[in-house]
């Protein structure tokens, strides 16, 4: 197992090696291209964790209530008898 991971190591490497070599012209990227696709994916990221959170708390919340509501419902029942 070690030695076919080993061996499969030394073959990307030999691959990288192989293809940074050769004479591709590459599709050069702006930094700020590259910070705005970055900020971007992070903001979206953030508005999905905020929604996700609402939601979450929304139906926590929602349980809650109504466990309160069966458990107020029960306390009647008892004192009625």
């Amino acid at each position: 197992m070690a030695n076919n991971f080993i061996a499969l190591l030394f073959l990307l490497c030999r691959l990288t090696v192989t293809l940074a070599d050769s004479n591709v012209s590459c599709y050069r990227i702006e930094p700020g291209t590259i910070a705005a696709i970055i900020s971007a994916d992070l903001l979206l990221t953030l508005i999905i964790v905020v929604v996700t959170y609402r939601c979450a708390s929304f139906q926590r919340k929602k349980v809650d209530n109504a466990d309160k509501v069966y458990m107020n419902v029960r306390a009647n029942l008892k004192n009625a008898k």
